[in-house]
C-alpha cells in the first residue's frame, strides 16, 4: 500500500481540524517548525500543506502573528433563487431573522419604475436581516405587487421567508439579477454589524411569474462573509 507523501499526512491532519471545528475560525494553527517536529518532516514540507489550505480558502497567514483559521464565506448561486434560511441550515449552522417593517407603502418613482407600477400606487415592503449563527449575512428590503400576492403582508415572516412564501404562491418564470459592489450607508451597516467603510455586495432582483413582474428587491451581504457564484454549462 502506497502511503501518501508527507505533506498531504500534514494538510490531511488541519483539515481535520478545521473541518471538525475542532480548530474553529480566528483559531491560530501550529508554527511550520512545530509541525515539522510533531510529523518529524522538513519546514518546507510543512510550508507546502499549510501553503495548499491558504491557496484553498481555509487559512490566512498574518505577518509576524501567524496562520489563522478562516472564517468561511457564506455563498449563493446568481444566477438561481434559494432559500437562504435552507441555505444556511444546508451548512449545518443556526438560521434566524428579524423582521424590522412589514408594511403597505406608497411607491416611489424609483420603486414604481423598478416594480412596473404607477407612482403612489399601494405596494407591500418587508425589511428583514437574516442570521447565520447570530451573525448578519444579508439585508433583504422587499417590494412586493399586492395584485399578485394579495396575502403576502399577513405572513408569518419569522418563521418563513418571503422568498419560500413568494416561490409556494406565485411559481418563479424569470429572474433579473444585477449586482454591484458599495459602501454602506449608517443605516445598513447598522442592521448588518459592519463599519460604513467595510465593503458590501448588492444583489438587485426582480422575479416574474407568468410574464407578471411580482417582486423586486435589494439584497445587501456583507463583503467579507458573503460571496457569489455562477456556473454556466458549456
Amino acid at each position: 500500500m502506497t502511503q501518501s507523501p508527507r505533506y498531504m499526512q500534514i494538510k490531511h491532519y488541519l483539515n481535520e481540524k478545521i473541518s471538525s471545528r475542532a480548530w474553529p475560525p480566528g483559531h491560530k494553527i501550529p508554527t511550520e517548525l512545530e509541525l515539522s517536529e510533531q510529523f518529524s518532516v522538513s519546514r518546507m514540507t510543512a510550508n507546502k500543506a499549510i501553503r495548499d489550505l491558504v491557496k484553498e480558502g481555509l487559512l490566512k497567514r498574518t505577518p509576524r502573528l501567524g496562520t489563522f483559521v478562516c472564517h468561511k464565506k457564506a455563498e449563493s448561486p446568481l444566477m438561481e433563487i434559494r432559500n437562504i434560511a435552507d441555505e444556511v441550515k444546508n451548512r449545518g449552522h443556526q438560521y434566524r431573522s428579524d423582521v424590522i417593517k412589514q408594511m403597505s407603502i406608497e411607491a416611489s418613482d424609483d420603486v414604481a419604475l423598478r416594480l412596473g407600477v404607477k407612482h403612489g400606487t399601494k405596494v407591500y415592503f418587508t425589511q428583514i436581516v437574516h442570521f447565520e449563527n447570530n451573525t448578519p449575512i444579508q439585508l433583504e428590503e422587499r417590494w412586493v405587487n399586492p395584485d399578485f400576492a394579495p396575502s403576502y403582508i399577513d405572513q408569518d415572516f419569522s418563521s418563513q421567508t418571503p422568498n419560500e412564501y413568494l416561490v409556494q404562491t406565485c411559481p418563479l418564470s424569470d429572474i433579473e439579477h444585477t449586482v454591484e459592489a458599495l459602501l454602506p450607508n449608517q443605516r445598513i451597516a447598522d442592521l448588518l454589524h459592519v463599519s460604513a467603510q467595510s465593503p458590501c455586495l448588492l444583489l438587485n432582483r426582480r422575479t416574474w411569474s407568468s410574464n407578471k413582474l411580482v417582486s423586486t428587491a435589494l439584497l445587501y451581504h456583507p463583503g467579507d462573509k458573503y460571496k457569489l457564484s455562477s456556473r454556466t454549462a458549456v
